[in-house]
């Protein structure tokens, strides 16, 4: 793992040669440089990985002082990130997590998972990792997420997955954990909304299912998509089985969004995210 640089600012000549001219004059390796420039709005994204040993503290400095005031640097060393996963009753996303974390097939550990059903409990005791059941039944959903974010904030992890949890959240919870809180879910909204989405799709004879990964905000499921992909069904598939085709979409899509998020690869930009896979 190396050190990796964000940047994001007013774009203007010559940056790239000015940020890279710090990193040759304290003898570091520049193992990879990802751009963008988004030109109707004129800002300057950057991704920078490198190796070598220095002050990453000074180098933040050195680097923002020769790049326009309203920049924003981000220096982050290696080092593998701490994730909760909150859940309900499915288990596909979770598992592929779990093993994932175990085997580290990616850069990340498992600090906890949190369910609103107890469910999953014997799954995450065959990893070790810890469960916490936090049931909601009674209480009003302010009241629930004040239990949640307890439970959160004493893990202080660097994300948090919703790894299928069917709770719709308040709009003040999401803003606790801006550009924190990953989600996955069918991209078959808002066509079939509520319960058996792919009993809606059998019943329509959808040709595709999809899924779809993204940053909660206050508007929940129109946060920014980090990534989404599809699977062809056709009229062969029952509903049982494409919500087993759906599944395995949602896995791979919800990996392959914590892998760009764990590596650093994504910036929010506005309501859309910049990736440099």
């Amino acid at each position: 793992m190396e050190t990796v640089i964000k940047i994001a600012c007013r774009d203007e000549k010559g940056l790239v040669h000015k940020i890279t001219g710090v990193l040759f004059a304290k003898l570091l390796n520049v193992t990879q440089t990802n751009e963008f420039v988004d030109e109707p709005k004129d800002r300057f994204f950057m991704r920078v990985s490198f190796s070598g040993s220095t002050d990453l503290k000074l180098l933040t400095q050195e680097i923002e002082a020769v790049l326009p005031s309203d920049a924003k640097v981000e220096v982050i060393p290696p080092a593998k990130k701490r994730v909760l996963v909150c859940v309900t009753k499915e288990h596909h996303c979770l598992g592929d997590l779990l093993i994932k974390s175990q085997f580290e097939d990616m850069p990340f550990s498992i600090v906890g998972v949190v369910g609103n059903h107890a469910v999953l409990a014997p799954l995450c005791a065959q990893f070790s990792i810890p469960f916490t059941h936090v049931p909601a039944e009674g209480l009003t959903r302010e009241a629930h997420e004040a239990q949640l974010r307890l439970i959160i904030d004493a893990a202080n992890p660097d994300l948090i997955v919703l790894a299928k949890y069917m709770r719709i959240l308040t709009p003040e919870f999401a803003s606790a954990y801006l550009g924190k809180m990953i989600n996955i879910h069918h991209s078959f909204l808002p066509a079939f909304v509520g319960a058996n989405p792919y009993q809606q799709a059998f019943q329509r004879g959808v040709k595709i299912i999809g899924a779809t990964a993204h940053f909660v905000t206050d508007d929940l499921d129109e946060g920014p998509i980090i990534c989404q992909d599809v699977v062809s069904v056709n009229h062969s598939y029952d509903a049982k089985q494409m919500s087993k085709a759906g599944k395995e979409v949602e896995k791979s899509v919800l990996a392959k969004a914590l892998q760009l998020v764990l590596e650093d690869r994504v910036f929010i930009h506005e309501n859309k995210t910049i990736l440099f896979d």
